[in-house]
């Protein structure tokens, strides 16, 4: 009846009615039908239809399926038309991201994807960004569910490294005591303990750097001063400074994790009274204070300082002397950060909660001992808050009921994503499970399932832009109305009795995260304005406000954001951060960093930090605040710009354009 039949790439090739009979079949199938003749009938019905309809003339593929449906629904065959419709819309979306992936190809070829703030524009580093979107598209198209997979795509939700959803985990605290007592393999040999400190620290950044290539997120090790003092004790202080100094160097120049970029490396330190131990917190403060070979910022570590009473934090504490050099280094090179283990909720632990850079904690455990070495986050999801108020239309009830539902979607995602992460077998990831380094992966063999390890970590559910929903809900963010303030909190909580009932209903350590996003904060806001248009105060910036924080571009005292933002830390069991901005490194006032850490602790946080400008230019080395965009010592243009973002160090220049105008924007808090 007819000949050809026209492709959607224009091809005109021949017409083959088999394959309209073999899609109403299937269709049929999958509603429990298994009547291949009705199929035929019905088919015939579709060639008729097309014979009135076009009449000799070319028709393609879409008219086809247009027709298919109509007949369906006409002939009362309405489940086999719904099964057929969501058929035909996979195929589309699947269609759809392979031309996309194309696209994204063409654009990391001209220039690597900022999503990333560590990832660089070097050839490894396309390539990585290459596999990234084809895995993004290939587990949205064919392996997630397809509320899942819409809720992410329309900008409800964000599934956090998403081209890795079933290939590993996210981030670890690591055994170091154990490994450099032990000794381990990397996969080509037995690695002796170490006996003088070079070879202490070297091998310490070899096992952050195999562990991060076994994982997508960061690295930290959670007691890095007691972890490391047993081989420091005999040396003297200029041995342990090079040691460490070769650390900082190390974790600044080692390009090798996956995309060309050097290891997201934490370090906890601080309350280890031993002499060995405040050697080693001592030395690593002074390396990094230090720099790099001419003076540089060093980007890593993310240098957590533990404060505690009784140990560092008053007057006579046997470690208050750490503190202060600590200030003092915070005050010329941005770290190190501070974690509080007075807070409310790391009191209860003593001083064994560790935090990562980006903010990441892990503590509480349903399903074994309540330590953080030997465990990390599996992954995280986080919600768009501001979306929901703007679909609420400043009706409470119907934003509480929209927030509920996406809890439970992103709930039900996290579980889907836990059970693929459960298929993986300890020889997919050799050095973090081969050699033990997860909680409970003790024992297991190479064809073993990593499940009994993976119940000890943690499955996040985060939230970004509480501010610009407090906005489209009231009028106001919760720096500017004590109002929005209580409902911010009232938000929050009830977020954290919504993860805590899932942490129960699945025997699983669900977590509430204050997420750190970067490329996401540019993302939501796109597709928000897209769908609702620019909204003051809410899509008419190019990011949203990171999780629970009160606006960058708000005018607002130090003080008074640490007050404002202090409550919610109790909440983000999976991990907060708060920060100030200072107009210029403190170096010569450390006393008011000082007093700003303090009240930080006053106000129950858990962690915190303070930002200020660190510029370097490379022609001359000057180290300062450079405002002009060539070197007023010497007229270089080539400056080096080094900032936090979302919890970590990077230079301006691999900023995202969502973060470079955020950065923008940022006021300095009086």
């Amino acid at each position: 009846m007819f000949k050809v039949i026209r492709k959607r790439d224009g091809r005109e090739v021949p017409f083959d009615e088999t394959k309209i009979t073999d899609a109403i079949f299937k269709a049929a199938r999958a509603v429990g039908g298994e009547d291949r003749q009705t199929a035929l009938e019905l088919t015939i019905e579709v060639l008729k239809m097309l014979k009135t309809r076009y009449n000799g003339q070319v028709f393609g593929v879409e008219d086809v399926q247009d027709i298919v449906e109509k007949v369906l629904i006409e002939a009362g065959h309405a489940r086999t038309a719904k099964a057929y419709i969501l058929y035909r819309d996979r195929r589309t979306r699947i269609r759809e991201a392979k031309g996309e992936l194309m696209d994204v190809v063409e654009e990391i070829i001209k220039e690597t994807d900022r999503e990333n703030a560590n990832v660089g524009n070097s050839p490894s580093a396309k390539m990585l960004q290459i596999a990234s979107a084809a895995s993004s598209r290939y587990y949205l198209t064919r392996l997630l569910d397809d509320n899942f997979s819409a809720a992410h795509s329309r900008g409800d939700i964000h599934i956090h490294d998403l081209s890795w959803y079933g290939k590993t985990l996210n981030c670890l605290q690591l055994p170091l005591d154990r490994l450099l007592s032990e000794g381990f393999n990397n996969g080509h040999g037995y690695i002796r303990p170490p006996k003088r400190p070079n070879s202490a620290t070297a091998l310490a950044a070899i096992i952050l750097q195999s562990s991060q290539n076994d994982m997508f997120g960061g690295q930290s090790f959670p007691f890095f001063d007691r972890q490391m003092a047993p081989f420091m004790e005999s040396a003297d202080e200029n041995e342990v400074f090079q040691a460490m100094e070769a650390l900082v160097y190390n974790l600044n120049s080692m390009h090798s994790r996956a995309g060309s970029q050097v290891p997201f490396s934490s370090i906890n330190l601080g309350t280890d009274t031993s002499e060995a131990g405040r050697k080693v917190t001592r030395n690593l403060l002074l390396a990094y204070e230090a720099g790099l070979g001419r003076g540089e910022n060093p980007i890593f570590p993310n240098i957590i300082f533990r404060l505690q009473k009784g140990v560092n934090f008053d007057p006579g504490d046997p470690n208050y002397d750490l503190f202060k050099l600590a200030v003092r280094v915070a005050s010329k090179r941005l770290n190190p950060t501070f974690s509080f283990m007075d807070s409310s909720f790391n009191r209860p632990y003593g001083d064994q909660v560790a935090y990562m850079g980006c903010r990441s904690r892990v503590m509480a455990n349903r399903r074994g001992p309540e330590v953080t070495t030997g465990r990390g986050n599996l992954s995280f999801t986080t919600i768009n808050l501001p979306r929901l108020g703007i679909r609420a239309e400043r009706n409470l009830p119907m934003f509480y009921r929209l927030l509920e539902e996406t809890v439970e979607l992103v709930v039900n995602q996290l579980y889907h994503r836990f059970k693929v992460q459960c298929k993986l077998k300890v020889k997919d990831l050799p050095f973090v499970m081969g050699q033990g380094l997860y909680l409970g992966s003790e024992g297991l063999k190479p064809e073993d399932s990593i499940e009994p390890a993976i119940v000890n970590g943690t499955l996040a559910v985060g939230f970004i832009g509480l501010a610009e929903a407090l906005v489209a809900l009231t009028g106001y963010h919760h720096g500017q109305s004590a109002d929005a303030q209580a409902l911010g909190q009232e938000i929050v909580d009830f977020l954290r009795k919504k993860v805590d009932e899932a942490a129960e209903r699945f025997n699983l350590n669900y977590t509430l995260l204050g997420t750190p996003a970067e490329g996401l904060s540019g993302r939501f806001v796109k597709l928000d304005r897209k769908e609702f248009g620019i909204i003051p105060g809410v899509t008419n910036r190019d990011y949203y406000t990171n999780s629970f924080h009160i606006p960058v571009y708000y005018p607002i005292s130090s003080f008074d954001k640490i007050r404002l933002e202090g409550p919610y830390h109790k909440y983000c069991n999976a991990g907060h951060i708060s920060y100030v901005e200072m107009a210029s490194p403190p170096e010569h006032n450390p006393e008011a960093l000082l007093t700003i850490v303090r009240h930080m602790a006053a106000c129950d946080m858990g962690y915190a930090g303070v930002n200020y400008p660190v510029d370097f230019c490379c022609g001359c080395s000057l180290l300062g605040v450079i405002s002009e965009a060539t070197c007023p010592r010497c007229g270089s243009p080539d400056i080096r710009r080094v900032r936090r973002i979302t919890g970590y160090l990077s230079t301006v220049d691999r900023f995202n354009d969502s973060k470079v105008r955020e950065l923008n924007d940022r006021l300095v808090h009086r």
